[in-house]
């Protein structure tokens, strides 16, 4: 078993996924063999959308996108969350190597463990509509390629479900997630700055425990002296309990950064406008009502999931790319990637002027 393996058994996340895992819209075989078929053809067409808009230029080696089904998706991320956890499966497996009794527990505790993170992965099957994927295993020894995957089946079921032109349809998605692809392809430090990032967060977790403790004692302390609801400036989160300060600096700056890419994507799938998407506008309001419009059961499950943290993503950040493009143009908003200084904290996401004023050297109300 190797090492990535002692603590999350990857064949019981990947069979209990595959098995718990929604059943797709009925469609024919005909219907199946076109969507799979449009959809790799609108993703090579959006590209050019999103250059025109965002003015990054995609390179033209890139492989075509991948259409699957969920059950390819949650293999194909399977493999890509192995990637990102195993310097802290293997750090974890290295602490526990020799106590007494371990390798039974861990044997039982893999397996749970792996179920658990199946049926994350079977949900979550069911949601997706496309991403654009930056963890993946090697191929051959060498760094693969970024990797674009559109869903099919989740496509169509929201395409019918809001009853919108399919193609138009299909084709937003498309832009939103090339526009990923144009971030990660056209910004040749973005990859690995994100990767670095996410990989210092494990690799600091802070696996002694009495520390763990101590910071629970005091979370708890806070929240007797508080109150749950300690108001907007409260400190502490559910996950700060387990951070290390250094995490917290970590995290602070992924979250922003997160931000700034999803909130950029859906600022380039609703600014491509209606000579390219004739129902965009059809589209963006059907949409914005199921969002908006979930049973609380869903918004539930959706907020234990984190998936409403990412709805906030899209939003927030949407209104920094807006305010910075309209204040100072698109050309002046793309310093957004000269470097990793040049990103916004996530202050600055919630008042672009500010991040205008350090990077643009410009007052927004004086323009």
């Amino acid at each position: 078993m190797t090492d990535d393996n002692v603590l999350i058994d990857w064949e019981v996340a990947t069979a209990t996924a595959v098995r718990l895992a929604p059943k797709g819209p009925a469609v024919t075989r005909r219907e199946a063999f076109d969507a799979v078929q449009q959809l790799r053809s609108l993703a090579a067409e959006a590209s050019g959308h999103v250059t025109a808009v965002t003015r990054l230029r995609i390179p033209d080696d890139q492989p075509p996108a991948r259409v699957v089904d969920r059950t390819g998706w949650i293999r194909g991320n399977v493999g890509g969350f192995r990637v990102v956890l195993r310097p802290l499966l293997e750090k974890l497996a290295a602490k526990s190597e020799g106590v007494p009794g371990s390798g039974l527990l861990r044997g039982v505790g893999a397996k749970i463990t792996g179920a658990q993170f199946g049926v994350v992965l079977a949900y979550l099957s069911g949601k997706v509509l496309g991403q654009y994927e930056i963890f993946l295993p090697p191929d051959g020894g060498t760094t693969p390629p970024g990797r674009l995957s559109l869903v099919a089946p989740n496509i169509v079921a929201v395409e019918r479900e809001l009853g919108v032109d399919p193609r138009d349809f299909r084709l937003w998605v498309c832009i939103h997630e090339a526009a990923h692809r144009a971030q990660f392809t056209a910004v040749p430090w973005l990859r690995s700055h994100v990767q670095d990032e996410v990989a210092a967060y494990l690799v600091e977790a802070e696996l002694d425990s009495a520390a763990l403790f101590a910071r629970l004692r005091s979370a708890a302390q806070t929240i007797r002296e508080r109150g749950l609801d300690g108001g907007r400036d409260f400190p502490l989160g559910l996950l700060d309990v387990v951070h290390t300060p250094r995490q917290r600096d970590i995290l602070r700056r992924l979250t922003a950064l997160m931000t700034l890419l999803e909130g950029h994507g859906e600022y380039v799938m609703n600014a491509v406008g209606a000579a390219v998407i004739p129902t965009i506008d059809e589209i963006r309001e059907k949409f914005a009502a199921r969002r908006a419009g979930r049973n609380a059961a869903d918004r539930l499950v959706r907020r234990l999931f984190g998936l409403d943290i990412k709805a906030r993503q899209y939003a927030e950040g949407a209104r920094f790319v807006d305010a910075v493009v309209e204040a100072a143009g698109m050309d002046a908003f793309n310093r957004v990637w000269t470097s990793p200084n040049t990103l916004p904290t996530k202050e600055e996401i919630a008042e672009p002027e500010r991040w205008m004023a350090r990077v643009l050297h410009t007052d927004a109300s004086s323009r």
